[in-house]
């Protein structure tokens, strides 16, 4: 008797890339690492590196004129997600990363991580379905 092949109840599309340009390749690859992803590919000019389910995070190297060492963060173009906020964030603090205080809100806790090419990147607590995703 054949078993029945188990059926994929996730959703069918999801994030391939995201890309953000840093002044600071090395340093904002280093720092990606540092929090948890996982290397890919790396030339001179870009590097890309992996996040859960797959999505792929590409680094660019942009003109180093473009950091401005009194500047304001700039927000990512992207956020990020994680299973447990509170533990990340003690995680982060325990690294030194100086991450913004949690805010509490109503479907999402925040925090806030600046990267070394000077971009904010927003951490949210999970909200998923509880299906598999």
């Amino acid at each position: 008797m054949s078993e029945t092949p188990q059926q994929d109840e996730r959703p069918p599309v999801w994030v391939g890339h995201v890309s953000m340009g840093t002044p600071a390749l090395a340093e904002s690859e280093a720092f990606m690492l540092r929090i948890g992803m996982r290397p890919v590919f790396r030339s001179p000019k870009f590097v890309i590196l992996e996040l859960r389910g797959g999505t792929h995070l590409v680094l660019s190297q942009e003109d180093a004129a473009a950091k401005d060492e009194g500047a304001e963060p700039v927000e990512a173009p992207f956020d990020l997600m994680v299973d447990d906020l509170d533990a990340t964030h003690a995680a982060f603090e325990e690294q030194g990363l100086a991450p913004s205080p949690i805010e509490r809100g109503r479907i999402h806790d925040t925090c806030a991580l600046t990267e070394p090419g000077g971009r904010r990147i927003i951490f949210y607590s999970t909200h998923a379905t509880g299906k598999p995703v």
